[in-house]
């Protein structure tokens, strides 16, 4: 049996999601975009250098779903998705998808950023499986702008696919090959957890931790 599992952002997206929302909002007039701007950024610099403090980062990531209505966020969301997001879908990594659905026998999308950012992205794949950092849902079916439950960073990662599994019925001792792709340094601790870890369009941190593991590079932003 064979579990792949694909990190999003800047691995199978040759951009950020998270940050790219961010934009997005600001452009719509939704924040003052100066201050938000700067603000996105200076998280976005705390996350490439692994001192992202992710609860502070959710606060400020999943306020703005608690501010608006499920049919806006839906409607400004689908504008994101042609604007932003399909242009950092590359043919390459379409072809990387298809190859690995072909020999898996579960695949999944694990990612930090939220559900609400990354399901139509997920769906955009062809991935029916992610797994990512819940926001939180109340009563009345709007967002309340809280996460719920653990998030789906770093160490979270492990857990989240652990629980996940179990959703399902099963184990990671159920598969005889268990491979993730990720570009970042805080995805180590899941990298470390499988059986066959690819580094993808790496960071300085984890190109060097890879090369001296021996774990195979793949560059699917370079020119072919």
């Amino acid at each position: 049996m064979r579990l792949v599992l694909f990190d999003l952002d800047n691995t199978l997206l040759s951009g950020d999601s998270d940050f790219e929302w961010g934009l997005f909002l600001a452009a719509q007039g939704v924040h003052d975009r100066e201050a938000y701007e700067a603000q996105n950024l200076a998280f976005y610099e705390d996350y490439k250098a692994g001192t992202l403090d992710i609860q502070h980062f959710l606060q400020f990531q999943l306020g703005p779903l608690g501010r608006h209505s499920r049919s806006q966020l839906d409607h400004w969301h689908r504008q994101f998705m042609q604007e932003r997001i399909t242009p950092l879908i590359s043919d390459r990594a379409r072809q990387l998808v298809r190859h690995e659905q072909a020999r898996a026998d579960l695949t999944a999308i694990v990612t930090a950023t939220n559900r609400f950012v990354t399901g139509p992205i997920a769906t955009a794949f062809g991935i029916e499986h992610l797994v990512a950092t819940e926001p939180e849902i109340g009563p009345d079916g709007q967002f309340t702008g809280k996460a719920l439950g653990l998030p789906c960073f770093r160490e979270g990662k492990i857990a989240c696919v652990d629980a996940w599994l179990a959703s399902l019925g099963q184990r990671w001792s159920d598969f005889d090959t268990t491979v993730f792709y990720s570009d970042s340094l805080n995805d180590l601790p899941l990298l470390g957890r499988v059986s066959h870890p690819v580094a993808v369009n790496p960071d300085d941190t984890l190109r060097a931790h890879a090369c001296a593991a021996h774990w195979p590079i793949l560059e699917l932003n370079a020119t072919p």
